[in-house]
């Protein structure tokens, strides 16, 4: 295997702008497929409040996507709703490795906190 080498820093931004996302954590209550895609996975996750769809490419990414149910992790929720696949994302879900050709991993909090907090 190569040795990884981290990309190179992306430009600055300012705290304000920093601070227009809303990052939240959210529990995934379930995994479905996306029938019309070859990458999309259709996550249903309670986000303390209400309950959100997001859709994410991970189709391909785990043997068993359904390994993520129950997991917490973190979900920006104020992106602009999106049309993929003839269904409507309300987010989208972080995780780590994607970008860089690694196979992903979830960013989840180190300790259960309540569904709906904010990251930052």
């Amino acid at each position: 295997m190569d040795e990884f080498r981290p990309a190179a820093v992306k430009a600055n931004v300012t705290v304000a702008e920093l601070e227009k996302l809303d990052i939240r954590v959210g529990t995934i209550l379930a995994v479905e497929n996306v029938p019309q895609s070859k990458k999309l996975l259709r996550l249903s996750v309670d986000m303390g409040d209400h309950r959100r769809t997001i859709l994410a490419g991970m189709k391909g990414e785990r043997a068993n996507p359904q390994e993520i149910v129950g997991v917490q992790a973190l979900f920006v929720v104020n992106l602009e709703p999106k049309r993929m696949a003839g269904e409507v994302s309300e987010g989208m879900v972080f995780d780590i490795g994607y970008a860089d050709g690694l196979t992903p991993a979830l960013c989840v909090p180190e300790r259960p906190v309540p569904n709906g907090a904010r990251a930052g």
